[in-house]
């Protein structure tokens, strides 16, 4: 309880005592008691509800969210031209009465569903795009008193400001905004621009006649029905194309997959073959070094590819005889040789195995 408050609070009580004391003082009289205490009584009463009743008229108590306009009978113009800050604050008693206005943040909300706008049933702000579609907008207005200007806010508006400034004002810029914009980009590419824009303007208009833009909130976007079916087959096909599109991407990795797969087995097929390649030639390099260490035995013993073939034809042989009018197979030994009929294998060198080659990788 404030200051002002508790004065008329007791301003109250003693005018009730007055009253109490006026009744007592005709109950005497009438009686034919004596009643001079009681009109002293009801006169220091009288006096004090005069004074306390001034008092509770002249001290005025400003909340903070609040700002007051002080309406004068003596001010020029019949108010005075600074409105009163938060605290309290003196007036001129029965020549001076405030109004008082909430400067707090206000929120206007205009909206299709029943129970969610200022006014009930359908509020949604209807508009045409520059292409001709119909739009139903939901919008909320966050607003708020300038506090420097609460006595302009009275002069010209009083209590009327929302009903009459903030509602008309933004249905008027959402309009004018919307109709500069295809209805695709209301929806979709330019609405944060479309909703700045609106933004802007309206706060504009609203600072001209002293009230503050907060924010303003674009809620929600309605079509028509028909308007609403072709953008629902539109998506539709849009989401049908980026299926296609993902489908074919998903077939060409499958295809970029089966080439690796093949380029890596066909790699594989040239690494193996020039494997085998590579270990055939080292193979016919270690041939051909091989019949390269027998030429070289056969030129330094002539005799051996006899004895080889002597062998090849019986290993165990030790004697062959043959007949006296046969030719000989072979040239006979230069060095003792023996009987025509009898040639001794024991003369020839026991050949000796080759080593293998070996093959370099």
């Amino acid at each position: 309880m404030n200051v002002a408050t508790a004065f008329s609070a007791l301003a109250t009580v003693v005018w009730l005592i007055f009253v109490g004391l006026i009744v007592l003082a005709v109950v005497r009289s009438a009686r034919g008691q004596k009643t001079g205490a009681v009109s002293t009584s009801i006169l220091v009463v009288g006096i004090t509800g005069l004074v306390l009743t001034t008092l509770s008229a002249g001290l005025v108590f400003i909340q903070p969210e609040e700002r007051g306009v002080v309406i004068s009978a003596v001010a020029p113009g019949g108010y005075r031209e600074q409105a009163l800050q938060p605290g309290l604050n003196w007036i001129l008693p029965f020549l001076e009465n405030v109004v008082r206005y909430d400067i707090s943040q206000k929120t206007y909300t205009m909206s299709i569903a029943p129970s969610e706008g200022a006014i009930p049933g359908d509020d949604s702000i209807l508009a045409r795009s520059s292409d001709g579609q119909e739009v139903a907008i939901d919008a909320s207005v966050i607003f708020s008193v300038d506090p420097e200007k609460v006595v302009q806010i009275h002069i010209e508006w009083q209590e009327r400001y929302t009903d009459e400034l903030v509602r008309p004002v933004a249905r008027g810029v959402i309009r004018d905004a919307i109709a500069q914009y295809r209805v695709e980009e209301v929806y979709s590419t330019k609405r944060a621009e479309m909703t700045e824009q609106i933004r802007e303007a309206m706060s504009e208009k609203l600072a001209e006649n002293g009230l503050i833009l907060s924010d303003f909130v674009l809620r929600n976007i309605t079509f028509s029905p028909e308007f609403a079916a072709s953008v629902e087959q539109k998506q539709i096909a849009e989401q049908l194309a980026q299926q296609a599109i993902f489908v074919v991407e998903q077939r060409k990795q499958e295809a970029e997959q089966a080439r690796q797969v093949a380029q890596g087995q066909a790699d594989a097929a040239v690494i193996q073959s020039q494997g085998q390649a590579e270990a055939r030639i080292i193979q016919a390099d270690a041939e051909a070094q091989a019949l390269q260490v027998i030429a070289t035995s056969v030129a330094n013993n002539p005799d051996l590819l006899q004895y080889l073939y002597i062998v090849k034809i019986n290993p165990a042989i030790q004697v062959m005889l043959l007949p006296n009018n046969a030719p000989f197979l072979f040239p006979l030994p230069t060095i003792g040789p023996p009987a025509p009929s009898e040639l001794n294998l024991d003369l020839l060198p026991t050949p000796t195995p080759l080593p293998a080659p070996t093959a370099t990788p």
